[in-house]
């Protein structure tokens, strides 16, 4: 740059800027001789670039005005002007618009207070500037931001992040922020650019101007809030299918006979086998917090523990009824009573002999009826052949008290089996009601 009067430059080889110096009448023009022919001569620009450690203005008391855009892809854009820059393009070859190394140029120190990571942008970048000297300065760079997730819906949550873009040395005082584009301009492009890459939906982008007070000083402020949705398919398909299906075949399981050898190992082997897939996909949760997928799978392992441990518990009760039948206790005796028939109201203790327990109580198929554990009792004609009618009596009446025991025991299993299996669909319906609902709205 060289400073000359209004009067002295020739036509063709200065340009006359309106860079005027504050109470001077000088005005500072870039000899331009010869961009025509040769192009840019970076000759006339050093004593621009001797000023790159300076804020670019020629009043200081007028702040410098920094527009700020980004797109999702990790893209920031800075806008600015630089007064001492500026050429008439029809006396310089026409040139209107010419790049330049940033490393050249005053940059204002635009920083993301959310950044966690080490800055690995490319370094030589190039900065646009246009014959009015609007300096464009784009710096692609990937933001490893933090960002305050709530993962409780996980895998159907929704997060809400901030980008808060600051400076950190300049005050309201000299540079204040600006937006180049509108939030939705800024929405729209980003979301067309992310549209089919990664796990998240970009939502919306809002935008809010602040000021931050740090003892006597005040730096302006944009804040970005970004709502983003995680894609929820690859989690469904991975996690909730699998899981479910293990839960389906489990409650299929109680259609195997109560008293049968196979049941207990297989419910052993769907325990083994959750497990495993539950250590399988555990890298898929999130590492930090409990959501409700953990929960859900929680749930899925206790009803299937409960399950087992019911099944043991069932086939010792069952072993039992048919060795040496111990006796029920009232309370038992009165909520089978209920259970058979829901409208008996208060029933009392069994009494020794009481045969009046209904036989109408619902059981699953493929258990055995209480008759085929005890065996047949004998007849009264047998007792007489054996010539001792008042102890065949008595026989009788025991085998009769022993096979009501073993009734009542078995129709109590029945009854544990079938709240298991009842447990089992509840928990599933409500399951699958969830997942749609999440997954809907």
């Amino acid at each position: 740059l060289c400073a000359e009067t209004l009067a002295s430059p020739s036509p063709g080889t200065l340009l006359t800027g309106s860079l005027l110096s504050a109470g001077r009448g000088n005005t500072f023009t870039i000899n331009c001789s010869g961009f025509d022919r040769y192009g840019v001569d970076p000759a006339a620009f050093q004593a621009v670039f001797n000023r790159k450690a300076f804020r670019p203005v020629i009043n200081h008391s007028i702040p410098t005005l920094v527009n700020i855009s980004f797109t999702m892809s990790a893209i920031v854009e800075v806008i600015w002007y630089n007064p001492f820059i500026r050429w008439n393009p029809e006396e310089c070859g026409g040139i209107r618009k010419i790049s330049i190394a940033a490393e050249n140029l005053w940059l204002p120190d635009i920083f993301i207070e959310e950044f966690m990571d080490v800055d690995q942008t490319a370094t030589g970048l190039m900065a646009y500037i246009n014959s009015e000297g609007l300096i464009k300065y784009d710096k692609p760079m990937r933001v490893v931001s933090i960002c305050n997730l709530d993962i409780f819906y996980f895998p159907f949550d929704e997060q809400n992040c901030t980008l808060t873009f600051s400076s950190f040395i300049y005050t309201v005082e000299n540079m204040v922020l600006g937006m180049e584009k509108k939030v939705q301009e800024i929405s729209d492009t980003s979301r067309n650019l992310i549209r089919s890459k990664g796990e998240w939906v970009l939502l919306n982008i809002h935008q809010r101007m602040v000021k931050m007070t740090v003892g006597t000083n005040q730096y302006d402020q944009i804040i970005f809030y970004v709502a983003i949705r995680r894609r929820p398919r690859l989690y469904v398909i991975n996690l909730l299918v699998p899981s479910g299906f293990l839960v389906a075949i489990d409650a299929l399981s109680f259609y195997l006979p109560a008293e049968s050898e196979n049941r207990a190992p297989f419910k052993m082997t769907l325990l083994l086998g959750y497990n495993v897939f539950l250590l399988m996909m555990n890298d898929l949760l999130p590492a930090t917090g409990t959501p409700l997928i953990s929960v859900y799978f929680a749930l899925c392992l206790s009803l299937m523990v409960v399950s087992l441990l019911e099944t043991i518990f069932i086939t010792y009760l069952l072993h039992l009824a048919t060795t040496q039948p111990p006796p029920m206790p009232w309370w038992l005796h009165s909520l089978l009573l209920y259970w058979a028939n829901p409208r008996t109201c208060c029933p009392t203790a069994p009494q020794k002999g009481n045969k009046t327990l209904g036989s109408t109580s619902t059981h699953l198929p493929g258990v055995k009826e209480p008759v085929e554990l005890v065996g047949k009792v004998s007849g009264p004609r047998e007792a007489e052949l054996n010539g001792c009618p008042e102890s065949t009596r008595a026989q009788q009446e025991d085998e009769a008290q022993r096979q009501h025991l073993v009734n009542l025991w078995v129709q109590f299993s029945h009854m544990m089996d079938t709240l298991l299996f009842r447990l089992y669909l509840l928990f599933m319906a409500i399951s699958i009601t969830t997942v749609i609902v999440l997954w809907n709205t």
